[in-house]
């Protein structure tokens, strides 16, 4: 059986991978080992962060909410507890984008909670 030389795989697959780290600084642009450990971290951070932009996007609702019931005389968690005593069943997105563009629905929301 003939020897295969495998450069060409080889050059495609490090060209592969610095493809990827394009604009990474240092030598995790340049070097086949660091580029692939950027790519696994990036990877990791990428999966992680995908679930805390949940966490940020509710937390950012909650605050918009709680601005917005205050000048009513409510907290925000009294007004949470008391939409889910009259089975008010909007959830946060909907709640602070009506607040934030709709403040005269948000009201009559509010004054029917009270």
């Amino acid at each position: 059986m003939p020897r295969v030389k495998g450069g060409v795989t080889s050059n495609k697959r490090r060209r592969n991978i610095l493809s990827q780290v394009k604009g990474y600084r240092f030598g995790r642009s340049k070097k086949k080992r660091q580029a692939r450990e950027a790519i696994f971290h990036a990877g990791k951070y990428a999966f992680a962060h995908r679930r805390d932009k949940k966490n940020d996007f509710r937390r950012e609702w909650q605050v918009v909410i709680n601005a917005a019931v205050r000048p009513e005389g409510l907290s925000y968690s009294k007004f949470m507890g008391a939409l889910k005593k009259g089975n008010i069943t909007l959830d946060r997105k909907i709640l602070a984008s009506l607040a934030r563009d709709n403040p005269n629905t948000f009201k009559r929301i509010v004054e029917k909670v009270k």
